[in-house]
């Protein structure tokens, strides 16, 4: 049972902000990503395509962007499989990702990661995170004891296995979406201050 310090440190760990990007975007393109964010949810097919509309510049972000939507289940258990490898009993009893329910929160992150890292593709803004929301999850992983080495590796992992599906020159324009999210994790705290 998650205790309501726990409960409320999730509702505020949202990573994502668009706040910057209204310099250069209308409202209704972030109102589109807002929503998304709201549920918890990638960019819809109808939303790519009304963005493209509203903002042509951002058709081959939102394409890459889609593209990994597209292949998030199989990204995220390459992923899952490296973390498992590297740490082979964080799963077992009195590992850091037991019991089960403990692991499938891990690896439902790992999406959600790759979720907010697709925003940032899609608008073109390497800088996509809300120091905020990522305090709040901070807080909530030492709550939890979430073992934030597995969780940086599962990142590095995405990214990874996300840019090996794009051609070398879109890899390395791709790669800082990554690395941004990745050194915020880099920096948290093990333990509350």
């Amino acid at each position: 049972m998650l205790s309501d310090r726990i409960k409320e440190l999730i509702q505020k760990s949202r990573i994502v902000s668009f706040a910057d990007w209204q310099k250069q975007y209308s409202n209704e393109v972030i109102e589109i990503f807002q929503q998304a964010d709201d549920q918890g949810r990638y960019l819809s097919d109808q939303d790519i395509k009304q963005i493209q509309t509203l903002t042509p510049q951002l058709t081959t972000s939102t394409t890459q962007a889609q593209l990994l939507r597209d292949r998030v289940e199989e990204i995220v258990s390459q992923a899952r499989a490296e973390v498992l490898a590297a740490y082979p009993q964080i799963t077992e009893p009195g590992g850091d990702l037991y019991p089960p329910a403990r692991a499938e929160a891990c690896w439902r992150d790992f999406w959600h990661f790759l979720r907010c890292i697709t925003y940032g593709i899609a608008g073109q803004s390497v800088e996509y995170t809300s120091t905020t929301g990522l305090g709040y999850m901070e807080q909530l992983y030492q709550e939890l004891k979430v073992p934030l080495e597995a969780m940086v590796l599962g990142l590095e992992k995405l990214k990874y296995y996300s840019l090996q599906q794009f051609e070398e020159q879109e890899k390395i324009q791709l790669a800082p979406y990554f690395e941004h999210l990745i050194n915020k994790m880099k920096g948290f705290s093990l333990t509350a201050a």
